[in-house]
């Protein structure tokens, strides 16, 4: 296999970033507009209720059965996988009392991460990032949390990084059962903070790829697996960055729908968030360090290469002057008749280019 090809195999693995284009509402389009892009899809849902009793999961339900369940003294979970559906959100909004001005965020997917608070229910978006088929997925959570209920819509349907929560929940392990939506809000935003880590940990293992490459095999595909390492970066940064001021707003919130014993779980949200943070800058600096090693690379290459083209241009100029002159059509001039003329001439050269090159040996210069 060609080297080139080889070694854009290796750096190839997992590279891809899945995002799909979101919707994007027209200028003019009166606020609280629901708008999907392309043809509306039927929404997968979901549903997890449970107390401290026990729980009960159905999986591919309708609206109608979603919006029937209910959980005595406990709280309902209901994930929507997909954002084109718009009945199904407008049921649900109806039901819960969703504004539309959240509602239109959820469908226009690519929203900065954020929180806001209204009078019954607090909303709350963000982007996970996470391994799909040996790519990074990325994609926007959409967060609804009310007394006894949480709405989480997903952009993509391909799976999502709540399956701790929900093991937690059919198993009853810690306090998920007995407390409310709020704490069930805090495992899940702790889940998308906790995905982020294995997507820097492959950032940080490409990256070693990377400076391997860069030192031994430089050459136009490591350039270009560079320059879409830092995009991908820079994109992860963007995810990661609001994270904290999300779990700092929520936990300065003076309302009543997020306790003050779930505020002290979202001071270990926030450690996360920060130390995932750190890992990324510290990556984006590592990706700079390694565009600067193979420029080094590139120029050390590119100075060996004219220092060799110096010295033989260097030894061909004693070379040129001696045929330029035994080259000249003067009828009087020295050794133009000597029978030894050509061989002197020769071994000139010879003598002048051999001394040359022991002059730039002893001194190191080739």
């Amino acid at each position: 296999m060609p080297d080139d090809a080889r070694l854009k195999r290796r750096l190839s693995a997992g590279l891809g970033t899945r995002r799909d284009r979101g919707t994007r509402v027209k200028p003019g389009t009166p606020p609280g507009t629901l708008i999907v892009a392309g043809a509306p899809t039927p929404a997968r849902i979901s549903i997890l209720a449970y107390n401290r009793e026990g729980a009960s999961e159905r999986r591919d339900v309708t609206i109608d059965d979603a919006l029937a369940v209910s959980a005595p003294e406990g709280v309902t979970w209901i994930n929507v996988d997909g954002v084109g559906d718009i009945q199904t959100l407008t049921r649900l909004g109806e039901r819960f009392g969703l504004h539309p001005l959240a509602l239109e965020d959820v469908l226009n997917v690519g929203q900065r991460p954020k929180v806001e608070r209204y009078d019954k229910h607090i909303f709350v978006v963000m982007h996970t990032m996470r391994i799909a088929e040996g790519e990074i997925a990325e994609e926007q959570v959409s967060l609804f949390f009310g007394p006894g209920w949480l709405i989480t819509v997903q952009e993509r349907p391909d799976g999502d990084c709540f399956g701790p929560v929900r093991e937690a929940i059919r198993q009853g392990r810690g306090r998920v059962r007995e407390a409310g939506a709020d704490y069930l809000a805090y495992l899940v935003i702790d889940s998308v903070v906790d995905a982020y880590f294995p997507v820097i940990e492959q950032f940080g293992e490409r990256l070693q790829h990377l400076e391997t490459a860069a030192i031994d095999e430089p050459n136009a595909v490591v350039l270009v697996q560079m320059q879409r390492i830092r995009h991908q970066l820079l994109t992860l940064r963007r995810a990661v960055w609001p994270m904290r001021e999300e779990v700092v707003v929520l936990q300065r919130d003076d309302s009543q729908l997020v306790t003050a014993e779930t505020r002290l779980f979202l001071r270990d949200v926030y450690d996360h968030a920060v130390q995932a943070l750190e890992i990324v800058e510290s990556l984006r600096e590592t990706a700079v360090s390694v565009m600067e090693v193979y420029l080094s690379v590139q120029n050390q290459r590119l100075n060996e290469v004219m220092k060799v083209l110096t010295v033989i241009a260097t030894i061909f100029i004693p070379l040129t002057t001696i045929a330029s002159i035994y080259g000249m059509n003067f009828k009087h001039m020295p050794e133009l008749e000597w029978r030894y003329g050509y061989a002197w001439a020769l071994g000139l050269m010879l003598l002048s280019a051999g001394g040359m090159i022991t002059y730039f040996k002893r001194r190191g210069w080739w």
